[in-house]
């Protein structure tokens, strides 16, 4: 069998500096920079690779799930920062776009390059 030193995810943007300022000033990650594209890290360690394609055309699933503690405020904030969350048939969404009996309570938002993001509420069971 395969042994591996280290494994990471990446998608697509067709301009790193909007994915930089989204990432890091919007959503607050930390964002870095290897091999001349850009790495994110997330809480608890895991990294993201963006890397720039400019024919980039977004994923219709979501790319990337951000676990948050308070659903509600989290959404508050970055709608104050200037995201929209998303609506989606086949999910009853409250007026923030949060859907709620699925699981977890859940809303998206998209990034700059179109790219589905999910924030998640923290239901305590992780």
């Amino acid at each position: 069998m395969a042994q591996y030193t280290d494994g990471f995810s990446g998608f697509a943007a067709p301009d790193l500096d909007a994915a930089r300022t989204f990432y890091g000033d919007v959503l607050g990650l930390e964002v870095g920079e290897e091999m001349g594209q850009l790495a994110l890290t997330l809480p608890g360690g895991a990294r993201v690779f963006v890397y720039q394609k400019d024919d980039h055309e977004p994923a219709v699933f979501t790319i990337l799930n951000l676990v948050v503690p308070d659903i509600t405020a989290s959404i508050d904030e970055l709608v104050g920062k200037g995201v929209t969350f998303e609506r989606y048939d086949g999910f009853e969404q409250d007026e923030r776009g949060i859907a709620s009996g699925l699981g977890p309570d859940i809303a998206w938002c998209t990034d700059p390059a179109g790219n589905i993001i999910a924030v998640i509420g923290d239901d305590g069971s992780s």
